[in-house]
């Protein structure tokens, strides 16, 4: 969602670098998110996700939207392109790195990470296509 609502209030210059590195501060997020909740007691973080949750549940509404959304687009990516681009730019691994754990070739893995933001970029093309106009 934080993607399209970026689109419609302008043109996105490289919408593969943005779709990604929204994913990422997202992923990111949610795993800080995780690491500090452990961290407290359970009465001090309920009182306190209760209390930053009320203030702005839209956004995590939209949050989780984009979150599935994007979750949604990639597991419908065949499984070797799927693999690649999630240890490519969720788990920001180099090109080489990929090759190496997934026992391909790099230019493979490079040929096969297009093809993926290929389908992506297709899969949310349909997707604002097939949603019903907001006002």
């Amino acid at each position: 969602m934080r993607v399209l609502a970026a689109r419609q209030e302008h043109e996105i210059a490289a919408p593969k670098s943005f779709l990604f590195a929204t994913a990422r501060n997202i992923v990111l997020g949610q795993v800080r998110h995780e690491k500090v909740a452990g961290n407290f007691a359970l009465a001090e973080s309920t009182l306190n996700s209760i209390y930053e949750e009320s203030a702005d549940v839209a956004h995590e509404v939209a949050r989780a939207q984009e979150l599935e959304l994007l979750t949604q687009a990639i597991q419908s990516l065949p499984t070797r392109c799927r693999q690649i681009i999630t240890l490519r730019r969720i788990y920001g691994l180099s090109q080489k790195e990929v090759a190496a754990q997934l026992g391909l070739a790099e230019h493979t893995v490079e040929a096969q990470a297009s093809i993926g933001l290929r389908k992506l970029t297709e899969y949310f093309a349909r997707f604002e296509r097939q949603r019903p106009l907001e006002r």
